[in-house]
């Protein structure tokens, strides 16, 4: 009994001195719950088999339609059925659309256009010529423009992507003197009569995508076929050098 009695006592000091410890050394506790922690992820990774990463939500490139205002919301619900994509990373794309259309001082209705046209939505599209992402930007031409997110990779990275195609458009439209000529720069039709009706299904999409903003009911047609392939009129130009 004695002895039952000075182990719990030596117990109970060890216990008091611990906790007095680590409340004068907070450090100290943060490390025991960072240690702790990994060894609960590691067990729960044992015994399910599937190894969590509860920050990987972060990198979603997806956002809630019904916190985005009623024009966007609009835009990004009408887009997600058309094209068959998922409404949470249309909403955040439309909403990044806008953001990148202040800063472009273009439409962000025309950007989307784009997009749409291009990959349909499709953020790892490549065609043969090397165009890539959702805006098939020409990563070898414009790969500067890629350093400030961390490389030419981020051409896979949807808001990357649209940024850097954005400023290709822009860029584009000023030297083609209007929107027309900056969608034939931009498909490579620079010196060709005609661009294998790209500026025409862009500037179709673009009046649909402003009806459907305006709040108007815009017929659910069949999407087309994402062809990010230039057709073969426009591929003799493409394959020439140009800085677009």
């Amino acid at each position: 009994m004695q002895l039952t009695h000075n182990s719990f006592t030596l117990l109970g000091l060890a216990v008091v001195f611990t906790l007095i410890t680590l409340a004068v050394r907070p450090e100290i506790r943060q490390e025991g719950e960072v240690l702790l922690m990994g060894w609960l992820k590691y067990r729960q990774a044992q015994i399910s088999g599937l190894v969590g990463e509860p920050e990987a939500v972060d990198r979603a490139t997806a956002a809630n339609p019904q916190a985005l205002p009623r024009q966007q919301a609009a835009v990004a619900l009408w887009l997600s059925k058309k094209y068959s994509v998922a409404p949470e990373p249309l909403s955040a794309l439309v909403a990044e659309a806008y953001e990148t259309g202040k800063t472009t001082k273009l439409d962000p209705l025309l950007i989307l256009a784009v997009m749409a046209i291009e990959s349909g939505f499709n953020p790892f599209a490549q065609s043969h010529m090397g165009a890539q992402g959702l805006m098939q930007v020409m990563t070898k031409v414009h790969y500067d423009k890629y350093e400030d997110f961390g490389g030419k990779l981020a051409a896979f990275d949807p808001v990357s992507n649209l940024r850097v195609g954005a400023k290709v458009l822009r860029e584009c439209i000023n030297r083609g003197g209007s929107i027309e000529g900056g969608l034939k720069l931009y498909v490579g039709a620079t010196n060709m009569e005609a661009d294998g009706g790209y500026t025409a299904k862009v500037l179709a999409e673009y009046a649909r995508l402003e009806s459907v903003a305006a709040g108007k009911s815009v017929p659910m047609r069949a999407a087309p076929v994402p062809a990010p392939e230039v057709t073969p009129a426009v591929e003799k130009v493409a394959s020439l050098p140009s800085p677009y």
